[in-house]
């Protein structure tokens, strides 16, 4: 095969319908019913889902002013997709019976209800559940959402949706969201040096008047 100089035009993928297919995914995303964290029912399946603050944390507390009437600013976006996900190794059959959803959203409360300064009651969340060929959307969408929403625990605060490392793993630092939000016993475990509090709240303030929600 003869090799050809190289021209960036035939390597770049462009489709108008797929963009409007997430256009459309995001919108009806929007729409989907709010619910306390964790839902009350459990229910199968995996997705997307977003978290959204209405509590009195001075440092969340435009979250809360904006999504007073309607749910539209997310504070956290994520997604739940069963084991072997990443190496294709899921049939539909165990994306359709799969809890990741669910189970991902409850270890989400539990998180908040052990952090400092943080009321389970304070946060409600939305979600998509996609099914069949649809779960090749969900990392699609929920970068949408980010990209979109920049919320903050997704782009300023890590760590929140960090799992405990395990037994032997403990060598990096506690993430920022530990850093402010203390409780969760497994990060007290981390003891690298972590980002001081003071910068990590001026992170916050500096996102915020970026995104045009100064306090």
């Amino acid at each position: 095969m003869k090799l050809q100089p190289f021209d960036r035009s035939k390597h770049l993928y462009r489709n108008e319908a797929f963009a409007e297919l997430v256009k459309d995914a995001v919108r009806f995303f929007n729409g989907t019913p709010v619910h306390p964290i964790p839902p009350a029912e459990s229910f199968l399946g995996t997705g997307v889902y977003a978290l959204y603050y209405t509590g009195k944390n001075p440092l969340y507390t435009k979250y809360a002013e904006l999504n007073r009437l309607a749910y539209s600013y997310p504070i956290y976006v994520g997604k739940a997709v069963p084991k072997g996900w990443r190496q294709a190794r899921t049939s539909d059959n165990l994306l359709n019976q799969s809890r990741e959803l669910a189970g991902r959203l409850r270890e989400h409360g539990r998180s908040i209800s052990v952090g400092a300064e943080l009321a389970l009651e304070d946060f409600m969340c939305r979600f998509v559940i996609f099914e069949a060929d649809g779960s090749d959307m969900i990392g699609t969408i929920e970068a949408a959402l980010i990209r979109l929403n920049t919320p903050l625990w997704n782009t300023v605060v890590d760590g929140f949706g960090n799992h405990d490392p395990g037994s032997g793993r403990y060598g990096k630092a506690k993430s920022d969201w530990d850093v402010i939000h203390e409780g969760r016993a497994w990060a007290n475990k981390c003891n690298g040096v972590p980002t001081e509090k003071n910068v990590i709240v001026a992170n916050i303030l500096r996102h915020l008047q970026n995104t045009g929600f100064s306090l």
